[in-house]
């Protein structure tokens, strides 16, 4: 009789935590609709190829966002990253991508002149403010031309840096005193030099310090983040605050089109979801780079030199052609390179207040 009355005692115990659990299972079942299960392994693993040294800041935020689509994919996914260009050189990483050595890739546009004709006007001296700006104008441009020579990969986010600032080694206040200066550039920028007076010298970053400090060039044109970052600080003496055509550089954040196309549509929520978060986290840090530049320059003793309103108008007059040149190079290839300019404009508008 004990043991009948044990297990009558016992099924009803049973019962009862079955009751008291009931939301818990429920949650859990919604739960398992948006995420899989907590996995022991991966079952997709992928490869992500960074152009960026992983000390950089927007390696690490690249690396984070890999990270929270594990987490909230509950290990599902697993994606390794490769920094520094191990994996596919930066001009190499989009056709990586493609190809399939990559399943995932971050590099610049620029990289590959041509290559993007329409995603080439975001790095027009527009007048970007900020990286936050220049960012989320860079996202909203995107979503409302979605250019076709991106239809062989899937487009997750784009980010991009703050305003391109002229740093040189004796103060510029106009354009007389520019005229006749070598200024270390590259690509867009060198056009900008160029329509501004100056002397356009090609030179990637690795070997602006060493150009500075010998006299190889005056000045370089350049976000400022990379006064502290690549320590160019110490042998400049002065900015030159001419946001109103401040550039930037747009790099993507691309996916493998087979790849995306096999994920669960669970896991894309996700990968959307993430990518849609992050296009600000890297805005933030591109800002935050730009603030310890510029805090950097200015505990050297350099010079932050303002434009005045008159010679701002000059200057963005003087880079007018270089926007001008990029509607009729595109006019030609049957794009519409004035629109893509107005709308570039408008998103700029409704982000800088």
């Amino acid at each position: 009789m004990k043991r009948i009355g044990y297990g009558i005692i016992g099924v009803i115990f049973i019962l009862m935590l079955c009751m008291a659990g009931g939301g818990s299972a429920a949650a859990s079942s919604h739960e398992a609709a948006d995420a899989p299960a907590k996995q022991a392994k991966p079952s997709i693993v992928l490869s992500y190829s960074i152009f960026f040294p992983p000390t950089h800041a927007q390696c690490i935020a690249g690396t984070q966002w890999a990270e929270e689509i594990e987490k909230r994919s509950n290990g599902y996914v697993k994606i390794n990253v490769f920094p520094g260009g191990t994996l596919t050189a930066a001009p190499d990483c989009y056709d990586g991508v493609i190809q399939g050595i990559s399943d995932i890739g971050m590099s610049c546009f620029a990289y590959t002149r041509g290559r993007f004709p329409v995603m080439e006007a975001l790095d027009l001296p527009l007048g970007y403010p900020s990286g936050m700006v220049a960012t989320r104008a860079a996202n909203d441009f995107y979503d409302a031309v979605k250019p076709k020579e991106l239809d062989d990969i899937k487009l997750l986010y784009i980010h991009a840096h703050g305003p391109g600032l002229l740093h040189t080694k004796k103060p510029v206040q106009n354009l007389e005193e520019l005229k006749g200066m070598k200024i270390r550039s590259t690509g867009l920028s060198a056009k900008v030099v160029e329509a501004l007076g100056g002397v356009a010298v090609a030179m990637p970053q690795p070997g602006t310090y060493e150009a500075l400090q010998k006299g190889v060039v005056d000045g370089t044109f350049a976000p400022i983040e990379t006064l502290k970052g690549w320590k160019q600080g110490e042998v400049i003496k002065a900015t030159t605050e001419c946001t109103s055509i401040g550039y930037t550089t747009a790099m993507f954040v691309v996916m493998n089109k087979g790849k995306w196309n096999q994920l669960p549509e669970n896991i894309q929520k996700i990968f959307k979801e993430v990518s849609g978060e992050y296009i600000d986290v890297h805005g933030r840090v591109w800002d935050e780079a730009d603030a310890e530049g510029r805090e950097f320059t200015l505990e050297l003793g350099n010079a932050i030199v303002p434009l005045t309103d008159e010679e701002n108008a000059r200057w963005k007059a003087a880079v007018a052609p270089v926007i001008g040149d990029y509607v009729k190079e595109v006019s030609e290839k049957g794009i519409d390179g004035a629109a893509n300019v107005t709308t570039l404009r408008d998103v700029i508008g409704k982000y800088d207040q």
